[in-house]
């Protein structure tokens, strides 16, 4: 029987663009470890190819990872190469199980957002703005630069901002920026820009928690002085 190799299958089929349409979770043992080891032999492809190998294993993968590379290259279609891979997958899985999760930070206070930026940008000689990116627990994904600007000012695009939340899928956001001046008093700019971030940002359903001005060793907070 003429071999049916993985691009001779139906588009959506084919383990590559199944993870790309449908992300990894929807894919077999067999199709993940075809898409590491690429190609298989002149008489299958490489999904066949695995499904055998693990039906050896009976589909368990800790068996898999026991397996020397002398045992996995008995199969035709896998060398040196794609028996290392194999091994260096199963055992990446391995040290994942034992590794803690890290539980990310959480910013419930201007406190905290002060802290996690004071380093980045206290002293700093000209104006950054951030946004802060937060889930639904207010636990941190990441944070952004937003504006560079002088010594006076920054500009910052509320849009770009959201553009951000949005990639991010943060349902909540904090802003801040720095005042090189060592003047922690909110400029009338940035009054502005506390407001526009309110408005855009409730209309699109993001909790804006905070606009942060921040100076060497002290900050203002809009939320604090009851501003938002």
């Amino acid at each position: 029987m003429e071999k049916l190799s993985i691009t001779q299958l139906k588009e959506d089929e084919r383990p590559r663009e199944r993870l790309l349409a449908l992300g990894p979770g929807e894919l077999t043992n067999p199709e993940l470890l075809a898409i590491l080891i690429g190609s298989g032999s002149p008489t299958e492809n490489a999904v066949r190819l695995m499904e055998r190998v693990l039906a050896d294993c009976d589909h368990n993968l800790n068996t898999l990872g026991k397996m020397t590379i002398e045992q996995l290259c008995r199969y035709n279609g896998i060398g040196p190469a794609k028996a290392v891979t194999i091994q260096a997958a199963c055992e990446l899985g391995k040290r994942r199980q034992l590794e803690t999760v890290k539980e990310r930070e959480k910013a419930t206070s201007s406190r905290d957002i002060y802290e996690y930026f004071s380093t980045k940008l206290q002293d700093l000689p000209y104006e950054e703005c951030h946004v802060l990116l937060l889930n639904h627990a207010l636990r941190v994904i990441g944070s952004k630069c937003v504006g560079r600007g002088g010594i006076t000012g920054t500009v910052v695009d509320v849009r770009l901002v959201l553009r951000e939340a949005l990639l991010a899928h943060a349902t909540a956001i904090a802003l801040c920026h720095n005042h090189p001046s060592g003047n922690v008093t909110p400029s009338k700019e940035d009054d502005n820009l506390t407001l526009r971030m309110a408005k855009a940002a409730t209309a699109v359903d993001i909790r804006f928690l905070d606009h942060v001005v921040l100076t060497d060793g002290n900050y203002y907070s809009y939320n604090d002085k009851g501003r938002l």
